[in-house]
């Protein structure tokens, strides 16, 4: 998939990867804060990184999106040194909050670049890219823990700290581009009906894919799998994504981006409610491996709809709106499950149920006039 795009695509997700092998923050923020702090950090975190997409997106304003990828992931690592060293409840809370504060910064000026260094199909592909490279590095990344945290959870954010700081000094060697023109900040700026229709799907789709990505493990260890199986289930279903897109690149690389994901949610969606059914490991890990190869055919799409759909001058802003469906959903998920648990009939099947009709919804929502 790689050898067709610019050289400056592969190096901006080579950046990424490096920072995704060490991205410990947030999976392992509620270890390091404890049982009872633990909802309260996390929703400290989680409102600091919403608001941290949105200051991304208006730094890119007056800033190029390599300075701008390159402060966030500054700050980010910083921040995580003082996470390390925090010891009171307090500190631990307020660090999160500094540490949300940085960490998604980088994230609309990363959307931006690759925007910038693509054009037509390419766009998909870098996209796409992007997301099963950060998949793949996100299952290493849980090996690298697996082998650190006997060590402490501090050294998991130190360790995320360094990755950060080193992803930092290589954005700098990455082709940046003028900053765009500084329009958005002469007027008031309001999204558009097309991108809040993307936006509110995104979210749902967003809260499918982290209501099975964040619950599986359980949902294995609570069918009778043993320990080890887990964490060997993610990393084949993180290899078996990029093989997915890249068999589905030459037949779907010209259709339009709405279909393809409305049918690609109903199909998730379904597989989430099949693993839902399901009460065995054999059964689950073979629809859990489907899922996840459907998931790398519609990797990519979400960022390059909204990269063509947007006016090039507010397309940083268009990137800032949209992410902010992956802020939405990461606590609502955690929220929906407990609420959900006592009638779905556990935590396990309360995830999977709702992440199903969240899918199932992505179509519906999508539906309407487009933005072009």
């Amino acid at each position: 998939m790689a050898e067709a795009l610019p050289r400056a695509v592969t190096a901006l997700v080579g950046v990424r990867v490096l920072n995704q092998l060490g991205a410990f923050a947030l999976p392992f923020l509620a270890v390091l804060a404890g049982p009872e702090l633990a909802p309260a950090a996390l929703a400290v975190f989680g409102v600091a990184a919403l608001v941290s997409r949105w200051a991304g997106g208006l730094l890119l304003d007056r800033l190029t999106p390599r300075t701008t990828a390159a402060l966030g992931l500054t700050a980010t690592g910083a921040m995580l040194f003082v996470l390390a060293a925090a010891r009171t409840p307090t500190q631990v809370v307020v660090a999160g909050g500094l540490v949300g504060l940085a960490f998604e910064i980088y994230e609309p000026a990363t959307q931006e670049l690759l925007a910038r260094a693509t054009c037509g199909g390419q766009r998909r592909r870098a996209y796409a890219l992007l997301g099963t490279a950060l998949v793949a590095a996100g299952a290493i990344g849980g090996l690298l823990a697996a082998v650190l945290l006997p060590l402490g959870v501090r050294r998991l954010m130190v360790a995320d700290a360094v990755t950060c700081l080193l992803a930092a000094a290589l954005t700098l060697f990455l082709p940046g581009g003028p900053a765009p023109p500084a329009v958005n900040g002469r007027r008031r700026w309001r999204p558009p009906a097309p991108l809040v229709r993307s936006t509110v799907a995104g979210t749902a789709f967003a809260y499918g894919y982290l209501g099975v990505l964040m619950f599986v493990p359980l949902v294995l260890l609570q069918r009778g799998a043993p320990r080890w199986l887990p964490g060997l289930a993610i990393t084949g279903a993180a290899l078996l994504a990029p093989l997915a897109a890249r068999l589905s690149h030459r037949r779907l690389e010209t259709r339009p981006h709405g279909p393809v994901l409305g049918i690609g949610s109903l199909l998730l969606g379904v597989l989430a409610l099949l693993m839902a059914a399901g009460n065995d490991v054999p059964g689950t890990v073979p629809v859990y491996l489907a899922w996840m190869a459907v998931n790398g055919v519609v990797l990519g799409r979400w960022q390059a709809m909204i990269a063509e759909a947007a006016p090039e001058a507010d397309r940083t802003r268009w990137f800032a709106f949209f992410g902010s469906s992956w802020g939405i959903a990461q606590p609502t998920v955690p929220t929906v499950v407990a609420l959900a648990a006592g009638p779905a009939g556990g935590t396990a099947a309360a995830a999977l149920l709702t992440a199903g009709v969240a899918f199932l919804a992505v179509p519906v929502l999508l539906a309407g006039p487009r933005a072009r």
